[in-house]
């Protein structure tokens, strides 16, 4: 039975439908990541999850219970850690830990074993006494998930845990993921990353409020559709223009260079000619392996075609 049941969820504000007929199914321990650009309706489907919004339509089940109406027991089963850092910045670590747990009635020995147990992953202990304010972006992250985690709940609800996080600092905060993941804990989270996608048991692809496609990472890559090359030039909007004129052909910008993508029926020699044309030689273009970004950006443009 899935832990986590989503099933035809709707919401809208005003004229604006923040989400569109979105169904999915998380299995106890398992990493889901969804994945989207700004406005896909991400952080309102987490929202909607953790019952501070109601939807228009559509049913959310965690646990075999109903959200709507059995959330006064769902709630001890429930870790939410926001998109933007809502813990109180003049309090210190431990102040901000013992307030958390105190709402959860943790207190005491039992939460002097929780709190050694966070601190233990977290790193935190020398910095105990600091105001939250006054932590990095990675320690700030690492206790709002300390918080979250206070009451051993059983589903982590991340809302783009890592945003703005120094690379060493999100490699940590995913090796701490990985091990409640293997104590069973359920983790449903957003992330603009696509190699944190890569870490997840299964993502949901998300563009205007609707779901794209679903599937593991591996699935999801191979879903690629046509042969991709790598161009190492300029990837200027001018060079892009006149690639995306050549019929049978899109071109993206990727890092410093481009992603030249061709239908699947057709070979370099079959617009060889055009994209000389267009100031490219055929003999620069390098095959290459489709990552998670590029089939998602595929994915986006066949949705606005």
């Amino acid at each position: 039975m899935n832990f986590v049941s989503v099933a035809h969820l709707s919401k809208s504000y005003g004229d604006v439908k923040a989400i569109d007929d979105f169904s999915f199914e998380i299995d106890q321990g398992e990493v889901l990541a969804l994945v989207g650009p700004d406005g896909a309706g991400k952080t309102t489907l987490m929202r909607l999850v953790c019952n501070l919004l109601v939807p228009d339509s559509g049913t959310i089940r965690i646990a075999d219970l109903d959200v709507a109406g059995g959330f006064d027991r769902l709630k001890e089963m429930l870790g939410y850690m926001p998109q933007v850092f809502s813990l109180y910045l003049d309090l210190s670590v431990e102040e901000n830990l013992i307030f958390y747990a105190g709402i959860y009635g943790v207190t005491g020995a039992r939460y002097r074993q929780k709190r050694d147990y966070l601190y233990g992953f977290s790193m935190l202990a020398p910095f105990a006494r600091r105001r939250a304010g006054d932590l990095s972006g990675g320690m700030k992250q690492k206790l709002a998930l300390s918080c979250a985690l206070i009451h051993d709940p059983q589903i982590l609800v991340l809302d783009e845990p890592t945003t703005g996080v120094d690379p060493l600092s999100r490699r940590q905060f995913w090796e701490i993921l990985s091990e409640f993941k293997r104590q069973g804990v359920t983790i449903l989270l957003t992330t603009p990353y696509m190699d944190e996608v890569a870490r997840a048991d299964r993502a949901c692809f998300m563009f205007g409020g609707k779901k794209l496609t679903e599937g593991t990472p591996g699935e999801l890559t191979g879903s690629f559709k046509g042969e991709l090359y790598s161009l190492d030039t300029l990837p200027s909007t001018d060079l892009i223009k006149r690639l995306n004129d050549i019929p049978h052909l899109q071109s993206r910008r990727f890092g410093t260079g481009l992603h030249v993508n061709l239908d699947a029926d057709l070979k370099i020699e079959d617009v060889s000619e055009a994209l000389r044309a267009a100031g490219v030689d055929p003999g620069h273009l390098v095959p290459a392996q489709a990552g998670m970004e590029d089939c998602f950006i595929q994915l986006m443009e066949q949705t606005g075609d």
